[in-house]
């Protein structure tokens, strides 16, 4: 599913000042030569980002066991981290695919040899998919599928998949979309109309449904929560209705999921891969979350369902940010030397772990304002604070390599790896 020479060849890249935060002393090294040397983290500089690697590998194994148990595939969506180190952890400990969201990430997968993507979005770069068509004729091993919400996508691909020469068709989800939502058909009956355009299609196979239901909440309230079954329902009366038509040519998906309602991704869909319709098809449930392998400390803390308040084996949150107080400038303000350049801050602010009473109220591109009761002995010039961080999505793009530690919660945590990120 991944070339595991391709990924381990990563230990052999070269250090230099182009990795951000790296210490000048790894400059001119080969990655395992750095780590054969059992370095601490007190050895970087600041600003840094780590994830803890038993944090990793618990949540790995938590989401593997938990979707085994739920009956669905888990295809998680590799943006998260754009890392094939980690995607290797994910497709080994039982992934049926990786997720992507643009031809350019997906050409990065099948750099590392990717077996089986999906694309959770349409394709109709020319470029893009002139790539894809020889790469799905030169390797019968691929499978990709991609997805579709209008006539016009249906029409874009099949041109630029004639003049392309395309021999294999491209397998296609048909995406349902909601009010206020995102992409997406806005009713069954237009997704019903995608799919009889896809059917026809020479260049293009029909194999599934899905969408994001994560677009049409942001929270756990009765009314996100029904607007996200009602969302979910409404998916998979789209799947009967097309396989009643007989408009599948053979096995069919049904996919949905990010990393805040899996739960109700289960409730509301895990069924189907359980049962055939009218027609027997055989169908795959596949939910699609990326953040689980990192979690955090922010908004998946509170909205995921895999939550200690939630789950008897929640997860834990990997991904710490390290930032150093460079003034003092009055009393009870501390700057940091890490900003938006460096940590991310859309799905809320970084918060402090190691200073009691702390807050950061605003990120500039490179500072943090910490703020906390006057008292001038705390936060000296030179103190390191560990932050807690919110969505992994917007924090791994911000770094070139990624230090991995052995304990975050150790006084100066071992680096065990570097994980190379393709932003």
């Amino acid at each position: 599913m991944i070339d595991k020479n391709a990924v381990d060849a990563l230990g052999t890249r070269v250090l230099g000042p182009e990795h951000k935060s790296v210490p000048p002393s790894a400059w001119g090294k080969e990655i395992h030569e750095f780590l054969a040397q059992h370095p601490r983290l007190s050895q970087f500089q600041t600003p840094l980002l780590t994830v803890d690697d038993g944090r990793m590998r618990h949540n790995v194994d938590v989401m593997a066991a938990w979707a085994d148990k739920s009956g669905v595939k888990l295809a998680p969506h590799g943006k998260t981290t754009m890392a094939p180190v980690l995607w290797r952890r994910q497709l080994e400990a039982g992934a049926w695919a990786i997720t992507l969201a643009t031809v350019w990430q997906a050409q990065i997968a099948r750099s590392f040899g990717v077996e089986r993507i999906m694309l959770a979005n349409a394709l109709v770069d020319p470029v893009g998919l002139t790539w894809l068509a020889r790469e799905l004729d030169e390797h019968s091993e691929f499978e990709f599928t991609c997805w579709a919400d209008g006539i016009d996508t249906v029409r874009a691909m099949t041109a630029i998949l004639d003049k392309a020469g395309a021999t294999r068709p491209v397998d296609i989800v048909v995406e349902l979309g909601g009010e206020h939502g995102r992409t997406g058909a806005r009713s069954k009956d237009e997704a019903r109309a995608v799919a009889e355009a896809v059917a026809q299609s020479p260049r293009l196979n029909l194999v599934g449904v899905g969408g994001y239901e994560g677009a049409l909440s942001h929270d756990r309230s009765e009314k996100g929560l029904a607007a996200v079954r009602n969302y979910l329902d409404a998916v998979g009366q789209l799947h009967r209705d097309l396989e009643s038509a007989g408009l599948y040519s053979g096995a069919a998906i049904i996919t949905a999921g990010g990393s805040a309602y899996q739960d109700l991704v289960v409730e509301r869909l895990a069924s189907f891969a359980d049962e055939q319709g009218d027609r027997g098809v055989p169908t795959s449930v596949v939910l699609r979350s990326g953040a689980y392998i990192i979690h955090d400390d922010g908004f998946y803390s509170q909205i995921s369902p895999m939550i200690p308040s939630r789950s008897e084996d929640p997860l834990t949150s990997a991904m710490h940010g390290w930032a150093r107080v460079v003034s003092r400038p009055e009393s009870g303000l501390a700057l940091l030397d890490a900003g938006k350049r460096d940590l991310p801050f859309d799905e809320g602010l970084p918060t402090p772990q190691s200073i009691d009473d702390a807050e950061i109220t605003a990120l500039n591109d490179q500072h943090a304002f910490l703020r906390f009761p006057d008292d001038d002995a705390t936060a000296p010039v030179g103190t390191v604070v560990r932050l807690g961080l919110s969505h992994p999505c917007t924090a791994f793009d911000k770094w070139r390599l990624i230090p991995v530690i052995d304990d975050a919660d150790a006084d100066d945590p071992r680096v065990v790896d570097l994980v190379h990120t393709f932003f």
